[in-house]
């Protein structure tokens, strides 16, 4: 029997099942870990970070990200100039799912203010994470075709968190950067302090 698989660059015949295991695979590059740092930046040609028309489809891994500051927020912004700036035009959407230890709160909520509409400022990706010792938020994030020259650069993101008053709270947040511009450069960031520890990946997707 024959097996038809689609990846993002062709469909792929295959009469057994390992000829298909190299196709979509994800490429892992970078690692980045936090030690009471400021900001957790990944630009395309230094430090052996690859962000450029290698991939199609980039896929960032938020591991234990633990803030110095109760109550502050993940975000991130894109750069079109190797990180001199990063300042790229968004608009997005934000919702949270949240339920707390305690059974006391549970709903599902789409957060106007934590999306944007064409603003340059950093986009959340998390609400309102604890500094406790057992606090951190985790999820991932895609970035799809940053290097086009044609199309706007959408992304879409899952995380959760130990939020500050003892609730897991589940935050989907998705959009797109406004730029025709390849983007070159990503920083991640807390809103307030420094990402006290934790690490993200970057990976590419073959």
């Amino acid at each position: 029997m024959s097996i038809v698989k689609l990846n993002n660059k062709a469909v792929s015949n295959a009469t057994a099942i390992g000829s298909i295991t190299s196709l979509g695979s994800m490429v892992f590059i970078k690692k980045l870990t936090a030690s009471s740092s400021a900001t957790l930046s990944f630009v395309d040609g230094s430090d052996g970070v690859v962000l450029d028309d290698t991939y199609k489809e980039y896929v960032f891994t938020f591991n234990n990200i633990h803030p110095s500051v109760d109550n502050s927020f993940f975000q991130f912004n894109l750069s079109t100039d190797s990180g001199s700036n990063y300042n790229v035009a968004k608009t997005t959407t934000f919702f949270k799912t949240q339920h707390s230890e305690n059974d006391v709160y549970a709903s599902v909520d789409y957060i106007t203010g934590s999306d944007l509409a064409q603003s340059t400022a950093f986009q959340q990706l998390s609400t309102n994470s604890g500094n406790g010792a057992d606090e951190s938020c985790a999820g991932t994030m895609t970035l799809f075709n940053p290097a086009s020259t044609v199309y706007v650069k959408h992304f879409i993101s899952n995380t959760n968190l130990y939020h500050f008053e003892d609730l897991s709270m589940q935050n989907f947040v998705a959009g797109y950067g406004n730029t025709t511009s390849a983007v070159d450069a990503i920083q991640f960031k807390m809103s307030s302090g420094n990402i006290d520890a934790g690490d993200i990946c970057l990976y590419g997707i073959a």
